[in-house]
């Protein structure tokens, strides 16, 4: 036989045990350090470094779920104090609308000392709506809105926010309205004198902040500063909410009428909500 055959089929490595040999010395070798840790607590020693060494593995294994988590509750935090802050904006808006009447009711009994309708006066139901749009005409002085004839919204229906008489709805259709504010040159609202129930109608005159009231004699009781709030009369708005201040007072000699001036006290040109009015009921619908 040829040395050189012999020489190249020779393994370059001698072969180690077998498998199942190596896999026995394992099992015993296990054993062996199980017992020793177990008896004289030779690994404890091994674990603590083992476990600082792996603590940084862990903390970056964990950053990806507890940023999710963190990230979770912050955002249910957020959208939990954005509800509560709308709820209690719009709480607010309606507690400032009753607080309208109840300063009109707490002059008029101290002029009238009765308040026997009080009770159903302050028993007015409100809906809130938002405003969609506004008439681009300078000369026309509408608003669109989001609440309409499923939402029980009835044409000549009065609108407050939350210092007084915004307007009244004047077109409805099923899922919107279209309303007209009190300063429009073709309005007028019955309003009466909050310090001496002295009764005329404010005109609006096409500027948000300005109404007139051409029909008062020169000899009427009235001041700049005094409050004019909405009369009741005509069935166009409930009685005692807020129309507007008086500003200017000139009385003309030889003319049998006064020029009188006051400003709305809603922010006619400002507010993004408005209270739909049904009087009557102690509901108040939330958008």
């Amino acid at each position: 036989m040829n040395p050189i055959n012999q020489a190249e089929n020779k393994p370059l490595f001698d072969r180690g045990p077998s498998l199942g040999t190596r896999m026995v010395l394992l099992a015993v070798l296990s054993v062996c350090l199980i017992y020793l840790d177990y008896q004289q607590g030779h690994l404890q020693t091994v674990r603590r470094a083992l476990s600082v060494a792996v603590y940084p593995i862990r903390v970056l294994v964990d950053i990806p779920s507890a940023t999710f988590g963190w990230a979770r509750e912050r955002l249910a935090e957020r959208d939990r104090l954005v509800t509560e802050n709308r709820e209690l904006r719009l709480e607010s808006l309606r507690q400032r609308a009753r607080l309208q009447q109840l300063i009109a009711l707490e002059v008029e009994n101290a002029r009238l000392r009765s308040l026997m309708e009080s009770p159903a006066r302050l028993a007015d139901r409100v809906q809130v709506a938002e405003i969609l749009a506004v008439d681009l005409d300078p000369y026309r002085h509408r608003i669109a809105l989001n609440r309409g004839e499923q939402a029980g919204v009835y044409e000549g229906q009065a609108l407050l926010d939350a210092d007084g008489i915004v307007g009244q709805v004047i077109r409805v259709n099923p899922l919107g309205a279209e309303a007209i504010l009190i300063s429009d040159p073709s309005h007028a609202t019955p309003v009466e004198l909050n310090r001496n129930g002295l009764r005329t109608v404010a005109l609006g005159v096409g500027d948000v902040m300005r109404m007139e009231l051409p029909f008062l004699p020169n000899s009427a009781d009235i001041r700049v500063g005094d409050l004019l709030t909405s009369s009741g009369l005509g069935d166009a708005f409930p009685a005692g909410y807020p129309v507007a201040r008086v500003t200017r007072v000139e009385r003309r000699p030889g003319e049998p009428f006064a020029h009188v001036e006051a400003e709305p006290t809603a922010a006619l040109n400002r507010t993004r909500q408005v209270l739909l009015v049904w009087e009557g009921g102690e509901q108040v619908a939330l958008p």
